[in-house]
């Protein structure tokens, strides 16, 4: 073993901790100091196991319309680096859970990804609420969680106190700037009234709040209190009347896609909705919530003519990774799905370059690979190639250039879109709000 020098190493692409093993097998050592994981041993046998990541997505339930294809891109970001060597000299596997838009079986499954599969990263969720119930797990657990698309302002504040313990981060920008960027669309617009009508949960009320404070800073008016709505109540017909009743410029509708087409197809047949715009934001940016809301009797969307808003994707790695998708799956990319590649490919860089499978591991480098100083790099395999040979990087994404701050946030461009009246959906603007950090 005298032999096995660094240019052995270099030459074979041995880390020091398979150099260990060998000598360790070479000369009959079964003694605890070369099992590289503690007197337990179990850092050992997390890196000999693999790095297992586990998928949180609204695959049913109140998100599913735009959640159908979040595991899809989990799966495309693990098949990609396993094509090109894996993690730490192994394979990483994927276990992947419905939330089914659910705090209650969301906080279920984040249980038992992170103490039955012991997974060490966590893709998800999707809704706040659900998010919200299982980060609790997650820094309990020592599990790195990556939402791509919570995006509600309570996970900032949460941050600041330090509840997370830098267990969580997004690659979807929080509300607080998507907020600015619907009130700077409704200024533009030259909206002076708005009512609000939201989902009553985490999501809902951060986003309304922040809309609020956005909208009468540019000089504009609240009309009447913001609706909130019970995502499970039997009728919505009161709270649609509540908030389109008073004939406001606009209606800023922060929803769910089920629930909420319910909402605005009370306000349609209640006669509510004549001469109003209709805000929406990107909790219902899919084609599944315009059918759901249905046409009018001349076969016209009933929503034609609302605008949006929605985080957008304008990283370095996006046109590849859209020719990737296309290639692998046949079909368009939707929202989120780009935040969902860049939040799996951040985690297996990170592992790989904390040299460890666990959540401990990940978090110890997310913020590392994730910003400068490093060699700028958008290509995942590429990304990795560096990482293994020790060098640092500052991954740039599909959805953005993912830097992710102490707070687990990123700052993101926006889309803005429109209803056709055929219920066709198309991007007609880009809106950036100004970084308030």
């Amino acid at each position: 073993m005298k032999y096995l020098n660094l240019a052995y190493l270099r030459k074979y692409r041995l880390t020091s901790k398979t150099l260990l093993t060998l000598v360790c097998l070479s000369a009959g050592i079964l003694a605890t100091s070369c099992q590289g994981g503690g007197s337990d041993g179990k850092q050992s046998s997390a890196k000999d196991n693999g790095l297992k990541l586990g998928s949180l997505s609204p695959t049913t339930g109140d998100l599913s319309s735009i959640g159908q294809n979040w595991p899809i891109a989990v799966k495309l970001a693990v098949d990609t680096i396993n094509e090109c060597g894996g993690v730490n000299e192994a394979p990483v596997s994927l276990v992947t859970e419905d939330t089914q838009t659910d705090p209650s079986a969301g906080s279920s499954a984040m249980t038992k990804l992170a103490e039955v599969d012991k997974v060490g990263g966590v893709v998800g969720a999707f809704a706040s609420s659900v998010s919200g119930a299982a980060v609790d797990i997650a820094v309990r657990d020592k599990v790195m969680m990556v939402s791509p698309g919570s995006t509600s302002p309570v996970f900032t504040e949460r941050a600041k106190k330090g509840e997370f313990n830098g267990f969580w981060a997004r690659t979807a920008p929080p509300d607080t700037y998507q907020s600015q960027a619907l009130a700077a669309l409704a200024e533009k617009k030259g909206f002076k009234n708005v009512s609000i009508v939201d989902i009553n949960n985490d999501y809902g009320v951060g986003f309304e709040q922040q809309f609020a404070k956005a909208f009468k800073e540019k000089g504009g008016n609240i009309v009447g209190k913001p609706v909130r709505y019970d995502p499970k109540a039997a009728t919505l017909d009161s709270e649609a009347k509540a908030a389109f009743g008073s004939k406001p410029d606009a209606v800023a509708a922060i929803l769910y896609a089920e629930t909420g087409s319910v909402l605005l197809k009370s306000a349609f047949e209640q006669g509510l909705t004549d001469g109003v715009t209709i805000l929406l934001t990107d909790g219902v940016y899919s084609d599944d919530f315009i059918r759901q809301v249905g046409k009018t009797a001349d076969g016209k969307s009933i929503i034609a003519g609302a605008l949006g808003t929605v985080p957008g994707a304008d990283g370095k790695a996006l046109k590849s990774f859209t020719a990737l998708w296309k290639e692998k799956t046949g079909k368009e990319l939707t929202a989120y799905v780009p935040h969902n590649w860049d939040a799996t490919v951040l985690m297996m860089l990170a592992a790989e370059a904390s040299d460890a499978n666990t959540g401990e591991g990940i978090k110890s480098k997310i913020l590392d690979v994730a910003n400068a100083p490093g060699t700028e790099v958008s290509d995942a395999c590429e990304a990795m190639k560096l990482v293994r040979q020790g060098e640092n990087i500052n991954f740039q994404g599909a959805s953005g250039n993912v830097d992710i701050d102490q707070n687990g946030d990123v700052v993101g461009s926006y889309d803005v879109w429109q209803v056709g009246e055929d219920g066709s959906l198309s991007v007609i603007d880009k809106v950036n709000p100004v970084s308030n950090k």
